[in-house]
């Protein structure tokens, strides 16, 4: 018995390509493989888009930690809507060597704070900022007076304690004024972040094996990244104000993956890697607290990826599908330098560091994991439908300000319609459900919590194939 069941499978792409637009970390990654295993010519453009809604509180305790959270003011909606494009195309050069391009968009991020809450600026009048100032100016006249007293009688303990604690007040002083005129030069600023990739993989596959049921495949990936983070209200305490840009970077890696294919029954099953790739870029960063800002090199390291993909005929209408994804970022950082210098300087009530090595500006405790189960149905030559259920593990609880939520259920629907035998139009849609999550700031303490959130994703694809 042979299933021929190539509209089916297109069916249930168009909302598995959703399927991780949301997905744990950064991560909004679509695999070309899926369109490299396809039969024949194939060619696809894709355009999805990504509508989250995720709300909470932010933190009312006076002094927040990592175990304190008390329910404060209102977080509007702080994702803000994406759209992408992904688009590929691959041939047969004979029955067992295959070459593809493809380009897609896999790790992203767009949010943005506003309202009255611990992530927005409030305002601040000259009179305060002039306030500060001279508070500021009072402050390191008594911090030399100490010093002076100090170097006077070096081997006085009580003038050495008074000394540093006269410095670390001036230090706290200046820093205060510096984000006085930092809030009244971006009165009522909201925190926002923002993060775009683009992925350009060429891929040339082999098949091998009695009957070319075996693939191997593989190539190179250049991959494009920048983005900017925006910090603003009380919520980040000392780093509030900073800005962080990082210019748009190349980095280079690879992908390989194992098929194997049994037509007689439509079953497909392909085991792909993505390797993680490298960027040297700049950071142009400012602190506000310190006064400091500048240029300064950095590497950011994408992670890399495992993808699991399987297909089986159950009958000659109807087609079960399986995927599984695992991403580990728990060894993903951004780790700007003026940042984490900054944080170094912290220190305690014993004037010991508080972080000697400093702080990332964005980590992870967990690694990414996301399963997919999908079942289609053909209607008739022209016709089919599908839907799938879907998990994802998130990336840790509490978890970074920027992406507040711990995971995901998803439901999703599709159908796809075949225009003529080579060319098609696919539709997807996907419900999501968000963990709840609490989220905090790089040391760990609690900020915010934000429950009961979800989003939709909505998808188009056009295919073209020829066997």
């Amino acid at each position: 018995m042979s299933l021929r069941l190539q509209s089916l499978t297109l069916a249930i792409a168009s909302i598995s390509f959703a399927s991780a637009a949301q997905a744990a970390g950064l991560d909004r990654s679509t695999q070309p493989s899926w369109g490299f295993t396809q039969d024949g010519t194939f060619a696809y453009i894709e355009r999805i888009t990504i509508d989250p809604s995720i709300s909470g509180k932010d933190n009312a305790a006076t002094t927040p930690s990592p175990t304190t959270y008390e329910e404060g003011r209102d977080i509007n909606n702080m994702a803000l809507n994406y759209d992408f494009i992904n688009y590929g195309a691959k041939a047969d050069v004979n029955d067992k060597v295959s070459v593809g391009v493809f380009f897609d968009q896999p790790w992203g991020a767009d949010v943005e704070f506003t309202g009255n809450n611990n992530f927005v600026n409030g305002t601040v009048s000259a009179q305060q900022v002039a306030g500060a100032g001279q508070a500021a100016q009072a402050a390191a006249t008594a911090a030399k007076t100490a010093a002076a007293a100090y170097q006077a009688d070096p081997t006085n303990q009580t003038l050495a304690y008074n000394a540093a604690t006269a410095v670390k007040t001036a230090q706290q002083a200046g820093a205060a004024y510096n984000l006085a005129s930092n809030i009244a030069q971006h009165p009522n600023e909201g925190t926002n972040a923002s993060v775009d990739s683009k992925n350009f993989t060429g891929l040339v596959g082999v098949k091998f094996g009695e009957k070319n049921n075996w693939q191997v495949y593989g190539g190179p990936v250049l991959q494009k990244l920048e983005g900017e983070v925006h910090l603003r209200g009380t919520a980040y305490n000392s780093t509030q104000g900073y800005d962080g840009i990082f210019a748009q970077s190349n980095g280079y890696g690879w992908m390989a993956g194992l098929a194997y294919s049994k037509p007689e029954i439509a079953l497909k099953a392909a085991l792909t890697y993505r390797s993680e790739i490298d960027h040297d870029t700049v950071a142009y960063e400012s602190m506000p607290a310190t006064g400091e800002s500048g240029s300064y090199d950095m590497t950011i390291t994408t992670p890399k990826s495992v993808n699991v993909d399987f297909q089986t005929g159950l009958n000659p209408t109807t087609l079960l599908t399986a995927k599984l994804r695992w991403v580990p970022w728990s060894d993903f950082s951004i780790k700007p330098p003026l940042y984490n210098a900054t944080t170094k300087k912290a220190t305690g009530a014993d004037f010991k560091p508080l972080y000697p090595n400093g702080l990332n500006l964005i980590d992870y405790s967990d690694d990414g994991w996301a399963a997919e189960v999908g079942l289609g149905k053909k209607l008739s030559n022209q016709w089919a439908v599908s839907g799938s259920v879907g998990w994802d593990s998130g990336a840790g609880d509490p978890t970074t300000t920027l992406g507040p939520v711990e995971g995901h259920w998803n439901v999703g629907l599709g159908a796809n319609y075949n225009v003529t035998p080579e060319v098609a139009v696919s539709a997807g849609v996907k419900y999501l459900m968000f963990g709840d999550a609490k989220s905090k700031i790089p040391n760990g303490d609690l900020v915010g919590d934000f429950q009961n959130n979800d989003a939709w994703i909505y998808g188009l694809r056009l295919t073209y194939q020829k066997k």
